[in-house]
C-alpha cells in the first residue's frame, strides 16, 4: 500500500541535529509584536509571546479559528530548557518573513511539552511515524480537526519555508491526498503502544528476571559504564532494577556494572561537581560532555538510586553525591513554599554550557596553590578539554592523590573546599535561564528522592523536605472533588493532572507513611487510587490511559508503558496497586497488578532496560517479598535503623500509639510496655523480635 503521507513532502526531511545559535534576550527591547501567549504562565510559552508568528496556546480559541478559516494547523512543542527550541526560534519563528508565511496559511499553535505531555505523546508519536525519529522541538501540522499530516523535529529556515509553502500548496490544490495521509496516520495512532484485550494472568518466576538481565547484558558498556551508546541518558528506574535484581538473586555482575555506571556518572562531566545536580545526559560515551539542561526529575530519580546503592555498598562518593546534589536543589530549585521548580536550560548569553565550563587561569586565580592538583584531577588543560574551555571531569582519581601525596579523607576535606570557592565565583556568571513552574508528577519524584535520602542517612531535614513539599501538593494541587491539577505558577494552577501526575503522588504519599506511620498519606494514597480507578482505567485491557475521562478527547486517547527517562505512568500505577495492596490487604489491588504485568510480560523479558520498573514489579512477585510491622512505642527508632539496609522485596506497616490504626496488619499486636518487629509474607507473621538484628536475621 502506498505510504501516503510520506509522499505529500517526500523531499522534505526533518533534521534533529542541527548547529545555531541560541537567542540572545535582551530585556531592555521594545516588544514590536505580542501574541496570544502574553496571558500564558509556562516560561516556554512566554519565551515565544512576543514573536511575529501568530501563536495560539492550545484551546478552543485556536481549533476553532482552524476549522472556521479552513486552515491547516502547527503544533510545535517544545520545553523551556531546550537548545534546539531555542535555535528554531531565533533563526525561524523571529524571521518575519517566515513568520507571514506561517501566519497566512497555518494557525500556530505553541506547546510546552512538560505541561501537556498528552499532547506530546499523540504529535511525537505521528513524527515518528512520518520520519521514524522524533526529538524537540516537534513541529507536526494537522487538520482543522487535529489529526496529524506531517511532521519533523528541528528545521533550519530554508527548509522550513519550503515545507510551509508546500504544505499551503498541497492542502489547497490536492486536499483529498491530505485527507488521505490524516487517515493512514490516524490508523497508526490508534494501535500504537495500546493492548487491544487482556493476556490471561501469568504465573511469575525467578527466570523471567534472569531473562531480563540475559537479553540486557550483551548492551551493557563495561568500560564507561551505562549501555553500550551514544548519547547516553542515566535511565535511573532501569539501574534501580538492576541493584534490586542483584540483591535478590546475588548477581555479583549486575552489581559490578551498576557500581561501575553510578561511579563514572558521578566522575563525569554529566555531574556538576561545583554546584551539584545532574544534567539530563551526555553527547558522548564517557558522561564526559553533557547536554547542560539540568531537569528536576532526573535528579529526583539518581538522588533515589544513589540512596539505595549507598544503602547497598557504602560508598562514600555516593554519600557526597547526594549530599551535594541535594543542596543545589534547596539552594536554587525550592520554593518558600517547599515545592520545587522544573529545569535550568542548557544555555546562558547564547551559548550551551557557558555557566558550567572553566578556563584554567580562572582556576588558578581562584585557588592559587591549589590549583594544580585541582586541575590535574578534573583534567584542565591551558587549551581546554572541550570546544569551549573546560569541563571538569575525574579518570584518575587514584593517580592524581598519589602524586600529590592524599589520601582519600584528606583529599575530599580540600576538594570540597576548592569547589566551595569555584561555586562563590561561579555565582557571579550570568545564569542558565530557569524553568520556575511547578509540576505535580516532578515534585512527587523530587519528594521521594528525599525520603530515600533520609532512609539512607537518617537525615531528618530530607524528611522534612518531603513532608513540606508534600503538603503543598495536598493543599495546593489536590482539589476538593478529588482530582489533581498538573501545573503551579504565578498562584495559579490550570491543567488537570495526567496519570503520571496521580501515580507518582500516590507513590509519594505510600511511601511517606512507611517513613512516618502517620497513617493520613495512606488514607489520601487510596482516595487518589480509587480517582485513578473511576477516571483513567480502561476495562479492555486492565490498563490505564493516560488521560482522563473528564478531559476533552485527542486524536487517540493513549497509554505508556515502556519506562524511559521517567518511568511509565502505568508501571508507577501497577507498583502502587501492589504495594498498597500489601500495606491494605486489598487482594483486589494485588490481583490487578499481576494482570497489568501479565499483560506487558513479553517486552518485559525481552527489554529490561526500557521495563526496569515492570521489572521491579517482576522481583516482587518472583521473589520472597516481605511486609515489616513494626507495633509499640519505639516503632519509629526500630524503623528508622531498618531503613538503612537495602532491602528491596520489602514494605513497611507500624504505629506507635495502641488507638492509632485498624489496618489488617496492625490488629492485634500492640502489647503494652513492648515494641515488637514483625517479620510477614501474605500476612502470615513470624513469631515477633525486639531488635533489628534480630528482624535482619529473619528476612535472610
Amino acid at each position: 500500500m502506498e505510504n501516503i503521507y510520506l509522499s505529500i513532502l517526500i523531499i522534505f526531511s526533518a533534521c534533529s541535529n542541527q548547529q545555531g545559535q541560541n537567542k540572545n534576550t535582551d530585556t531592555m527591547e521594545q516588544h514590536k509584536f505580542t501574541n496570544s501567549l502574553i496571558n500564558e504562565t509556562s516560561p516556554y510559552l512566554l519565551q515565544h509571546a512576543h514573536n511575529p508568528v501568530n501563536w495560539y496556546p492550545w484551546g478552543d480559541e485556536a481549533l476553532n479559528k482552524a476549522k472556521q478559516e479552513n486552515k491547516l494547523i502547527l503544533i510545535s512543542i517544545g520545553y523551556s530548557a531546550c537548545h534546539w527550541c531555542h535555535v528554531m526560534e531565533h533563526k525561524s519563528f523571529e524571521n518575519e518573513a517566515i513568520a507571514e508565511l506561517m501566519n497566512q496559511n497555518f494557525v500556530c499553535i505553541k506547546v510546552d511539552r512538560e505541561e501537556r505531555p498528552d499532547l506530546d505523546q499523540v504529535y511525537m508519536s505521528a513524527v515518528q511515524m512520518i520520519s521514524g525519529s522524533g526529538g524537540w522541538p516537534l513541529n507536526c501540522f494537522a487538520l482543522p480537526d487535529g489529526r496529524p499530516i506531517y511532521g519533523g523535529t528541528y528545521f533550519p529556515p530554508e527548509q522550513w519555508t519550503q515545507v510551509l509553502q508546500g504544505l499551503a500548496k498541497t492542502y489547497k490544490e490536492d486536499p483529498e491526498r491530505v485527507l488521505k495521509a490524516a487517515d493512514e496516520i490516524e490508523a497508526g495512532l490508534q494501535n500504537h503502544e495500546l493492548i487491544a484485550q487482556k493476556s490471561n494472568k501469568k504465573t511469575f518466576s525467578v527466570l523471567q528476571t534472569d531473562q531480563m538481565l540475559e537479553s540486557w547484558k550483551p548492551y551493557f558498556d563495561l568500560i564507561w559504564g551505562g549501555n553500550k551508546r551514544t548519547p547516553k541518558f542515566p535511565m535511573p528506574v532501569s539501574y534501580d532494577f538492576l541493584l534490586s535484581y542483584s540483591e535478590l538473586s546475588n548477581d555479583l555482575e549486575s552489581l559490578d556494572h551498576l557500581n561501575l555506571t553510578l561511579n563514572k556518572i558521578a566522575n563525569g562531566g554529566i555531574y556538576d561537581h561545583i554546584g551539584g545536580g545532574f544534567a539530563r545526559y551526555s553527547v558522548d560515551a564517557e558522561w564526559k560532555a553533557p547536554h547542560f539542561e539540568k531537569m528536576l526529575y532526573d535528579n529526583g530519580q539518581l538522588v533515589s538510586l544513589y540512596s539505595k546503592a549507598y544503602k547497598k555498598t557504602k560508598n562514600k562518593q555516593y554519600k557526597r553525591v547526594i549530599k551535594k546534589t541535594l543542596e543545589f536543589i534547596q539552594r536554587e530549585m525550592t520554593t518558600k513554599e517547599g515545592a520545587f521548580y522544573s529545569s535550568y536550560d542548557a544555555d546562558s548569553e547564547g551559548v550551551e554550557g557557558k555557566f558550567y565550563v572553566w578556563d584554567k587561569e580562572e582556576i588558578e586565580a581562584t585557588l592559587g596553590n591549589n590549583a594544580d592538583w585541582f586541575c590535574e584531577y578534573y583534567n584542565v588543560t591551558n587549551h581546554g578539554n572541550w570546544e569551549d574551555g573546560n569541563i571538569l571531569w575525574v579518570t584518575n582519581h587514584k593517580k592524581v592523590l598519589a602524586k600529590y601525596n592524599f589520601t582519600d579523607e584528606p583529599f575530599f576535606v580540600q576538594l570540597e573546599k576548592a569547589q566551595l570557592k569555584l561555586l562563590k565565583v561561579r555565582s557571579k556568571r550570568i545564569y542558565p535561564g530557569l524553568d520556575d513552574k511547578v509540576l505535580t508528577s516532578w515534585n512527587a519524584l523530587m519528594s521521594i528522592g528525599y525520603l530515600n535520602a533520609h532512609e539512607a542517612f537518617g537525615n531528618k531535614e530530607y524528611l522534612e523536605s518531603a513532608l513540606k513539599n508534600a503538603m503543598f501538593i495536598k493543599n495546593t494541587m489536590l482539589q476538593k472533588d478529588g482530582n489533581l491539577h498538573r501545573n503551579f505558577k504565578n498562584g495559579r494552577t490550570t491543567i488537570n493532572a495526567f496519570l503520571d501526575d496521580y501515580a507518582l503522588t500516590i507513590q509519594l504519599f505510600t511511601k511517606l507513611y512507611q517513613n512516618t506511620f502517620n497513617e493520613q498519606w495512606l488514607t489520601e494514597a487510596k482516595l487518589l487510587t480509587d480517582y485513578v480507578l473511576n477516571h483513567f482505567f480502561d476495562t479492555t485491557s486492565g490498563m490505564f490511559y493516560y488521560t482522563s475521562d473528564l478531559d476533552p478527547a485527542l486524536v487517540t486517547r493513549k497509554m505508556e508503558l515502556s519506562d524511559n527517562v521517567i518511568p511509565a505512568s502505568n508501571s508507577i500505577m501497577a507498583n502502587n496497586l501492589f504495594n498498597l495492596g500489601v500495606i491494605t490487604s486489598n487482594d483486589d489491588w494485588k490481583t490487578l497488578a499481576e494482570q497489568m504485568l501479565s499483560n506487558v510480560i513479553g517486552e518485559v523479558e525481552k527489554s529490561a532496560s526500557y521495563y526496569g520498573n515492570w521489572g521491579i514489579l517482576l522481583n516482587k512477585l518472583a521473589y520472597p517479598f516481605y511486609e515489616i510491622v513494626f507495633v509499640g512505642e519505639n516503632a519509629d527508632k526500630f524503623r528508622i535503623n531498618l531503613q538503612e539496609e537495602y532491602l528491596p522485596n520489602t514494605i513497611l506497616a507500624g504505629t506507635t500509639n495502641k488507638e492509632n490504626s485498624d489496618l489488617p496488619l496492625l490488629l492485634n499486636r500492640w502489647v503494652d510496655g513492648e515494641t515488637y518487629i514483625y517479620i510477614c509474607r501474605n500476612s502470615s507473621c513470624k513469631l515477633p523480635v525486639k531488635t533489628t538484628k534480630e528482624a535482619l536475621n529473619l528476612l535472610k
